[in-house]
């Protein structure tokens, strides 16, 4: 239907309309409403004006609903239970309540210091959905340019002009290795000390990958980055089995990952600055405004 031909109705009407056939009264319908009897009456006569059809043949001792008014008052029912559902849902939501919220997140810290943050926001809101993302640095910018993500976790120091940064920490380097490894218990390790490792590295394309391969260049140090994987995670659990040593960020270590390995502080220190991404137009959703309150309260500091 054309949206010039639809009457202008609100639900005090449909409510009017709903007592009237309830009641068969306008003294009975307009208490119900808590109304007095000529605004009862007002409110039907513009309805009906509006409608352009007769919903109640009128007496003086009683109402009578026309074949109009039963089909009309059948969809004013529907109407006003569909408007109820809605406004809830819509104050679910403003409130926080409901929602789902699309986080994208470099893999560092994807499985180290958000799975905690993650559960308290979920402990407070239990029917907002969340979806985490993890990837590296360039899928998050994209994922946040596309509005895939209503924000991203990522690497701040260069941003895009579409992009804004809210600093949360910075992350430094440092060498993992197996929990017996002979490099356990030193005070530091430079990258010549690894010269002759094998090393469990990440893709080329990611920040991690790029910042270590960067600072080896300007070393003049050639690493045997001989075993590649695309997860931190995967990374971490090879090194632990013994096929190499690895070059992580140190929040990516914590929790269960950290288990049967063995880390080294990394010298000269490589440090960067990690935080919350968001698209520089997009206004934020309620349950996504909250998380991102939360994370940047909450976020541990290195």
């Amino acid at each position: 239907m054309p949206r010039a031909s639809l009457p202008d109705v609100s639900a005090r009407q449909l409510e009017a309309v709903l007592a009237l056939v309830e009641y068969g009264s306008f003294i009975a319908a307009a208490a119900y409403l808590r109304l007095s009897q000529p605004t009862l009456t007002r409110i039907v006569k513009r309805l009906e004006a509006a409608l352009g059809v007769r919903l109640f043949d009128r007496s003086t001792r009683r109402v009578q609903v026309t074949a109009a008014g039963r089909e009309f008052a059948a969809v004013a029912e529907r109407m006003l239970a569909d408007l109820g559902i809605t406004v809830q849902s819509v104050r679910e939501v403003a409130q926080e309540r409901r929602g789902l919220v699309v986080l994208a997140s470099v893999m560092s810290v994807a499985g180290a210091a958000l799975p905690r943050l993650i559960a308290a926001y979920r402990a407070d809101r239990p029917g907002v959905e969340i979806h985490v993302r993890e990837s590296v640095h360039g899928s998050v910018m994209e994922d946040v340019r596309s509005g895939v993500a209503d924000f991203g976790i990522g690497y701040i120091d260069e941003l895009p002009d579409y992009a804004v940064g809210t600093a949360l920490g910075r992350e430094t380097f440092c060498v993992v290795v197996p929990a017996r490894h002979k490099l356990v218990g030193r005070h530091k390790v430079g990258l010549a000390d690894l010269v002759e490792q094998t090393i469990v590295a990440l893709p080329t394309d990611s920040r991690t990958r790029r910042t270590i391969d960067a600072a080896a260049a300007m070393a003049g140090v050639p690493l045997r980055q001989m075993v590649m994987v695309t997860q931190i995670a995967t990374l971490l659990s090879l090194v632990a089995a013994g096929a190499g040593v690895g070059i992580v960020p140190r929040g990516a270590i914590r929790g269960p990952q950290a288990r049967g390995l063995g880390t080294v502080p990394l010298e000269p220190r490589l440090v960067r600055r990690i935080g919350l991404i968001a698209l520089r137009e997009r206004e934020p959703t309620p349950a996504a405004s909250g998380l991102f309150a939360l994370l940047r309260r909450e976020w541990p500091r290195e």
